[in-house]
């Protein structure tokens, strides 16, 4: 049922990519002192959600597809500036963008779950 609604489809796609960016920059930070090490992002989740367009729309039966956009994201070169010893990971940086992610998964979550609410009230579920 809930694979038939965008707007879960498109919170489940949020949620993923939250989830992928955390995890690029876990890498980052990592590699904070790494000699040469070049620091990534992913693209935003608007420029890939768009570049998905109408693939988003398409779902196998019992299963929820994110898309093809969506799976094939790979991290990139960020900008920034490069240290002495060849590295350009900014910890700062790096903790502005995990809450940015942090807050992109909060939000998906709570679409998430006013849908469900929403969908709970009008079959006369209770909470």
């Amino acid at each position: 049922m809930f694979e038939k609604l965008e707007l879960t489809r498109m919170a489940q796609a949020l949620a993923s990519h939250a989830g992928a960016r955390m995890g690029v920059i876990a890498r980052n930070v990592a590699h904070a002192d790494t000699p040469g090490y070049k620091a990534q992002d992913l693209p935003t989740f608007a420029s890939v959600f768009k570049a998905d367009g109408e693939a988003m729309r398409a779902t196998r039966p019992g299963h929820l597809s994110a898309g093809s956009a969506m799976a094939d994201m790979h991290a990139e070169n960020a900008p920034g500036r490069e240290a002495p010893n060849g590295n350009t990971v900014s910890l700062e940086g790096e903790m502005v963008k995990s809450v940015e992610a942090r807050q992109s998964h909060e939000m998906a979550l709570a679409v998430y779950r006013a849908t469900s609410d929403v969908i709970r009230a009008s079959l006369g579920r209770p909470r």
